[in-house]
């Protein structure tokens, strides 16, 4: 049996029902089980197309939202599929494949050299602890203390401060944040080892773009990095790097379609040598951003599968999927929809906004995108208001059309035609409050091994509506919120440069006491009560002192 034919029984197959797309059919063809060992007992035979999933529990979704990574960002072009499967049954030495890889890259991408990471973030960490070693493993095997070092710190615009340069400060550097492209050549120096940025439109020279940027620092010998994560891939030449980049990282698992796992970095070949003895398998603190045999197999044949794939002829897929969405939805009375094409390289597909009235549909947007989340067959898209040149009075959900699958389309119009064609509710108006909750609250969060203490001053409730500041660990912020008989719900942020903490909390009220949960976006949920604060009673006159203490 040819591993080839493996990849040709990965395709779309019928089931009860109706259809199942290839993201749900990974392992369906009789093909796939012999070889995976199904036909022995001792294999799970569950673990099937979506079956893998259900099988613990997990229901598996049709992504029309992108290429989030919570969500399992992409699936593997067939070459990758193939290239890994192939690669999972030898052993070979990995700095060997590293140099095979890397010339392979240089030769495909038209840069000096390539290097697989662990995923685009692991590029950035490693490439950051190659800016501060210059290759010298002495240095290496102290980060993330810098001390004694000359390179220990990197400068970033602000307008590229993200959550994904955790990736930078992991290695112990001091990040200098800069607004202007005077601030920013002011603050090069010999400490300076690295710029890290995301990318600008290519051919721009205006303040703080890749050019302007690179011709400043570049004579300077420093490094720019830019993190191109979810762009789709330019080679021969890379845009960025003729902008004059030192290096570009990519996504292995977003627009390219390789392994998730994997990130892409292209660039200068004495930098991204430095980079790859940062990474696994060679001790020091980048030995946890493992990169397999598999995945830098993978990925190489996901690049040369990009060099093969005909973009425009994707796009107008896409483009079709949505066509079909928005002709059946579009039968609904009060329903628009807008297919909107991309522009640019990043996120590059097109997009379907389908709008309403909320007022007349008794649902939100996001309430159409948590019910198409939260039920069978499960869908992942986004939620907001009307958008640009939209009524004032219109919600809608919006689908992204690059990750959908064979089949997906009709499945989701279907899916959306009736969830817009239900009968619901008109929006209940809000109980009376059950309690006045103005004041200072002192409140216990309870996170999986931790106790925060943490304050909620509620200065105005009009009627139902409330709004104060809630004092976290570390951060004070506004909080606004509504009271509903006695159920209580609070929203609130803490704000960082590059990071944003959401606490959602939702509960009840009793008395003095109120108690519930926190939502925290992505990172799970912690429990909450509060008690509120009772100012004492005792009445004491105040003496003011007269003349200089005699004491002290």
């Amino acid at each position: 049996m040819k591993r080839r034919d493996v990849i040709k029984g990965l395709t779309l197959v019928p089931i009860a029902g109706g259809l199942v797309s290839s993201t749900q059919a990974v392992i369906a063809s009789p093909t796939a089980s012999s070889l995976l060992g199904a036909e022995n007992s001792a294999a799970p035979t569950a673990f099937r197309g979506p079956e893998v999933y259900r099988a613990l529990g997990v229901e598996p979704v049709i992504n029309c939202r992108g290429t989030f990574t919570i969500i399992g960002a992409s699936t593997l072009v067939p070459e990758a599929k193939e290239a890994m499967y192939n690669a999972q049954s030898n052993y070979v030495q990995l700095d060997e494949l590293a140099m095979g890889v890397g010339k392979r890259l240089a030769e495909l991408s038209g840069a000096e050299w390539g290097v697989v990471s662990c995923g685009c973030a692991g590029g950035i960490k490693i490439s950051t602890m190659a800016a501060v070693t210059g290759g010298n493993p002495e240095k290496l095997v102290r980060i993330p203390d810098l001390t004694g070092f000359e390179k220990t710190e990197v400068i970033i615009p602000r307008h590229s401060r993200n959550t994904y340069d955790h990736a930078v400060r992991n290695v112990g550097v001091k990040i200098i944040t800069v607004e202007t492209q005077a601030e920013l050549e002011a603050a090069m120096n010999s400490r300076t080892a690295m710029i890290y940025m995301m990318p600008t439109s290519p051919g721009d020279t205006g303040p703080l773009s890749v050019q302007a940027i690179s011709k400043v620092a570049k004579p300077k010998g420093i490094p720019l990095f830019v993190d191109a994560a979810a762009e789709a891939l330019t080679l021969n030449p890379n845009v960025h790097l003729a902008d004059g980049a030192t290096i570009v990282a990519y996504s292995g698992g977003k627009a390219i379609r390789g392994p998730q796992s994997a990130g892409l970095l292209l660039g200068d070949k004495k930098f991204l040598m430095a980079t790859w003895q940062a990474s696994s398998p060679h001790h020091g603190a980048g030995r946890d951003n493992k990169v397999g045999k598999e995945e830098q197999i993978g990925m190489v044949a996901a690049v040369e599968a990009w060099l093969k794939r005909n973009h425009a002829q994707e796009e107008i897929t896409w483009t079709g999927y949505l066509e079909t969405i928005a002709k059946r939805v579009s039968a609904i009375s009060g329903v628009s929809t807008d297919i909107r094409q991309p522009i640019g390289l990043d996120n590059r597909t097109p997009n379907l906004i389908i709008s309403w009235d909320p007022a007349k549909f008794n649902a939100t947007g996001q309430d159409i995108a948590t019910y198409l989340s939260t039920t069978s067959p499960r869908i992942a898209l986004s939620a907001g208001g009307g958008g640009k040149g939209a009524a004032e009075n219109t919600t809608n959900i919006s689908i992204a059309a690059w990750m959908m699958q064979p089949g997906d389309d009709k499945i989701v119009a279907e899916r959306i035609f009736a969830a817009l064609s239900m009968k619901r509710p008109a929006f209940p108006e809000m109980k009376a409050p059950a309690a006045n909750l103005v004041g200072r609250w002192d409140v216990t969060v309870e996170y999986f091994t931790e106790t925060s203490k943490h304050t909620f001053f509620i200065e105005q409730q009009d009627s139902n509506w409330l709004k104060g500041s809630h004092k976290s660990t570390f951060t004070t912020n506004e909080l606004e919120g509504t009271i509903d008989g006695n159920e209580v719900k609070f929203k609130s942020a803490s704000r960082m440069l590059a990071d944003n903490v959401p606490f959602t909390f939702s509960g009840t009220i009793s008395g003095d006491t109120m108690s519930g949960m926190i939502h925290h976006g992505e990172y799970l949920t912690s429990k909450f009560t509060a008690k509120k604060y009772i100012q004492p009673s005792t009445r004491q006159k105040i003496v003011v002192p007269v003349g200089p203490p005699l004491s002290s």
